[in-house]
């Protein structure tokens, strides 16, 4: 198994797009020609567009694009962006009257930074479409991990600055990258070595109060856990899979998330995954769920570790020996 960029995978180009100044912005993965997809929904308050449409049930089997979006469910309307940037280089369903290009979203909350006034719009998703191109996309503070930011149990004041994070590997012909978005509630650790890396802060600052032992802490009382979260993602693959497939894959590449998010999935959270699947090679379903749990797991820890310092928020680089 080798490193790549997500740029080697055939026909996959992603782009980002930002306003840096209103905390928020937006991420598409754009595959003209089609792909399988899927996608699994895990968190508790999400915000999401035609998911429906990946259930199997349902008719359509090919997407053209995912957008991952700051804004909440403003966010949302970045994929307008995207339909009508595919729309013009005629890439969608063919429905006879038009052809109509399919494009799944998810969007975290980061209105509690920078100015909740701005939110990525369909002018930035069609920004994004633009930035996608055969270069390899930047990570951090960059389109949907722009505001987003972890470990707040007690609301922003002891919260810290996440971002997005890209990560692809090979093994034989098979290609598996993750584009993963970090904005939760809980805190994010080294996916090997087991160390915290950002996430909640002890009271003055100077490092971490694990999220987890403070919810131990507290578990008769409870308390209105900060709703301001969410983590999101896609799978990317050149395997040849069936829209179950696809789902399935989805849904254990939430095992990468739980190697690295401490807790995850809570009544706070939104997280998501999707997936798009090109079909140019066969490949074994269980190796893809391993390989696709561990460039999530990774691309999760980088959203974490190259971010920078923001919004008056530290960042993991600011704690690097803990």
């Amino acid at each position: 198994m080798r490193e790549i960029r997500i740029t080697d995978i055939k026909g996959i180009k992603v782009g980002h797009a930002q306003d840096a100044a209103g905390g928020t912005g937006c991420t598409a993965i754009i595959c003209e020609a089609g792909a399988a997809a899927g996608v699994d929904v895990r968190g508790g308050a999400p915000a999401t567009r035609e998911t429906d449409l990946l259930r199997t049930v349902n008719m359509i089997e090919r997407i053209h694009a995912v957008v991952l979006s700051g804004g909440s469910a403003y966010g949302l309307d970045a994929c307008s962006g995207v339909m009508r940037y595919l729309e013009e280089r005629g890439a969608g369903f063919d429905a006879g009257a038009a052809v109509v290009p399919i494009v799944c979203g998810a969007s975290l909350f980061d209105l509690h930074v920078g100015d909740p006034k701005r939110r990525p719009d369909s002018a930035m998703g069609y920004s994004a479409c633009e930035a996608a191109g055969n270069c390899e996309p930047s990570e951090g503070n960059v389109g949907a991990g722009t505001g987003a930011t972890v470990g707040k149990l007690y609301g922003p004041g002891r919260m810290m600055k996440s971002g997005v994070g890209i990560y692809a590997v090979q093994a034989d012909a098979v290609q598996c990258a993750a584009v993963v978005a970090v904005n939760a509630l809980g805190d994010v650790f080294d996916p090997e070595a087991g160390r915290w890396i950002a996430g909640l802060l002890s009271a003055d600052g100077s490092g971490p109060a694990l999220t987890a032992k403070a919810m131990h802490d507290e578990i008769e009382g409870g308390r209105d856990v900060f709703g301001g979260n969410t983590t999101i993602g896609c799978i990317v693959t050149n395997a040849r899979l069936t829209k179950t497939r696809c789902s399935k894959l989805a849904s254990v590449s939430h095992n990468g998330l739980a190697r690295v998010i401490r807790p995850l999935h809570t009544s706070a959270d939104g997280d998501a995954m999707f997936v798009m699947a090109t079909g140019e090679v066969a490949a074994w379903a269980d190796g893809l769920g391993e390989l696709a749990a561990e460039v999530t797991a990774k691309a999760a820890a980088r959203a974490a570790l190259t971010a920078e310092a923001a919004y008056g928020l530290l960042a993991a680089r600011d704690f690097a020996a803990v």
